[in-house]
């Protein structure tokens, strides 16, 4: 198989600060609307990582069993469920920016705040960018309502002066893939 048909990707992230939930107004971000790069003070932090898992939706099947007939079920659709965002190895840098590669402190403080009870809890959309290794994007995935599930730091070690994320999981009520026209 010719190595061309097999590119590398990466994963680059950004996390945006939900808009609060009204009654009836629900609506997921970039539903219809076209992706533009986020910025401001609703950026709790852009990354990139290595390893992105959990880009799922599985439909909860309801089976009902409809009398007078004994040769199967009738099946509908039910709730969506949506598994959480796995990324692993990367980190976030400073919403601000800049060239340096300083980590991203706020991550740790919105899983801080949540543990220490603090209510109501900052909800992030996010938007993570699937991109060639000529930095083009070639599909983005968008997650409503995130939460921090976890956050795993890396083994320090003297030696490689690492300061990335080992692991983070987010937990969202929602998923959507847009790809870009060709």
């Amino acid at each position: 198989m010719d190595a061309q048909l097999l590119p590398a990707f990466k994963f680059e992230i950004s996390l945006i600060r939900s808009a609060n939930i009204e009654a009836g107004r629900q609506r997921l971000l970039g539903a219809g609307d076209s992706v533009a790069e986020p910025t401001g003070d609703d950026v709790l932090g852009n990354g990139g990582f290595q390893e992105c898992s959990g880009l799922e939706i599985e439909m909860d099947i309801q089976e009902y069993q409809e009398g007078g007939r004994n040769n199967g079920t009738i099946r509908r659709a039910g709730r969506a469920k949506f598994a959480p965002l796995v990324l692993k190895r990367g980190i976030f840098f400073d919403a601000a920016g800049g060239s340096g590669a300083r980590a991203n402190a706020e991550l740790w403080k919105w899983m801080h705040s949540v543990l220490d009870g603090a209510r109501p809890i900052a909800r992030y959309d996010g938007v993570i960018y699937v991109k060639s290794a000529d930095n083009t994007v070639r599909a983005t995935w968008i997650f409503e309502r995130g939460l921090p599930a976890k956050i795993k730091g890396p083994e320090l070690n003297g030696k490689s002066g690492e300061l990335a994320i080992e692991e983070l999981t987010i937990a969202h009520e929602g998923l959507r893939l847009i790809i870009p026209d060709a």
